[in-house]
């Protein structure tokens, strides 16, 4: 145990009844993070369940520290906060990235640095605590990166872009069907026009993959150049390479030279030879079909929650307050999600996805209201 956080009963005054509602809180907090590292480490293997394991052995000294403090008032502690309480359900059922960052908004909302009670070195502790916890959370983030874009951006499109449509056009005051089959027009429109988009996308920066990269042909062409007035210099130039390099490259592939000193710019380094093999890049750019495929589906699923009253009989003011009422909660959910794996506020996230959902529906509410006054 370290100096700052040694502490011995008979050294320190009896706590008074604030400090020791205060202690106990914070003893009762330790005990749960120890406990949530210990949970999730037990999902882990290597490193990051040393990682784990270190930062509930350190929750644990800082546990002793509180119980030191409050000597005979740390029998029967009470229970953790709410946000540690969910943290440990969590971590025991799912032991994911979204526990590693909930873990991490924990201990950077840690009450110590305010808190004269508490030695300086258990808050530097936290402070560290809070960097491991972002490192080991950036790895899952890493892996979620693309496929979650995708979810959360296609199901957001779909949700605030039908919502909007079906706001304007019930607005106007025409027939429940007729919202309806507009709602599902949208939909289709929607989701077809996001998977086109990404089937391209895709599609393109394969397609640029394979036109940038370097290949065999100079291995081929070389043997039949003439070593007066050949241009071979040119493509190592065009690479990047410095022109000592590049004339260096190509007296080596004209048979001059025998060593490959500076192999870089070359499309096999290693001097195999065959098609070059782009499989490494292209996993990372995905499938054109998968990607358009995903898309369509998450724009669909988002885009079918405004029209759900409609399908099932709704109309009027009541359909159009459900289905604000129904994406409302899955914007603040898909916000909430994203703040959730970028480590900001949750909350705050949500409500500001809310905020924009609603405000584009607003704006074509009143839109739809102006034209089907015009109308009649």
């Amino acid at each position: 145990m370290s100096p700052a956080h040694a502490a011995t009963p008979a050294a320190l005054p009896e706590p008074t009844r604030e400090q020791a509602r205060r202690w106990r809180r914070y003893l009762a907090d330790e005990i749960a993070e120890g406990q949530i590292y210990r949970d999730i480490a037990a999902r882990k293997d290597g490193v990051e369940r040393d990682i784990l394991l270190g930062l509930a052995e350190a929750e644990r000294r800082h546990e002793q520290h509180w119980r030191a403090l409050l000597g005979e008032h740390a029998e029967n502690p009470p229970r953790p906060s709410v946000h540690r309480i969910l943290l440990r359900w969590l971590a025991r059922i799912f032991g994911s990235v979204f526990v590693l960052a909930l873990a991490q908004r924990a201990e950077s909302d840690t009450p110590y640095a305010k808190d004269q009670d508490a030695p300086e070195g258990m808050v530097a502790d936290e402070a560290i605590h809070e960097e491991v916890v972002r490192g080991l959370a950036a790895r899952g983030r890493e892996q979620l990166a693309g496929n979650f874009r995708a979810a959360v951006f296609g199901m957001n499109d779909g949700l605030v872009s039908n919502l909007a449509l079906v706001m304007g056009i019930g607005a106007t005051g025409v027939a429940s069907s007729v919202v309806l089959f507009t709602g599902v027009a949208g939909l289709l429109a929607g989701a077809l026009s996001m998977a086109a988009g990404e089937y391209v996308s895709v599609r393109s920066q394969r397609e640029l993959l394979e036109a940038s990269s370097p290949t065999q042909v100079t291995l081929e062409a070389a043997q039949h150049l003439d070593l007066d007035h050949n241009e071979l210099k040119l493509v190592y130039l065009a690479r990047g390479m410095t022109p000592e390099d590049a004339e260096h490259r190509a007296l080596e592939r004209l048979g001059y030279l025998t060593c490959d000193c500076n192999p870089q710019f070359s499309a096999r380094p290693d001097g195999s030879q065959g098609p070059v093999d782009h499989s490494g890049s292209f996993a990372e750019i995905g499938s054109a079909w998968s990607a358009s495929l995903s898309s369509f589906a998450f724009f669909a699923s988002g885009a079918l929650i405004p029209i759900l009253p409609y399908i099932f009989g709704m109309s009027g003011l009541w359909a159009l307050g459900l289905a604000a009422a129904m994406v409302g909660v899955a914007l603040l959910f898909t916000g909430g999600v994203v703040g959730l794996l970028s480590g900001s506020s949750p909350l705050a996230r949500g409500l500001r996805q809310l905020a924009i959902g609603y405000g584009a529906a607003a704006v074509t509410y009143v839109l739809g209201l102006l034209f089907g006054a015009n109308l009649g």
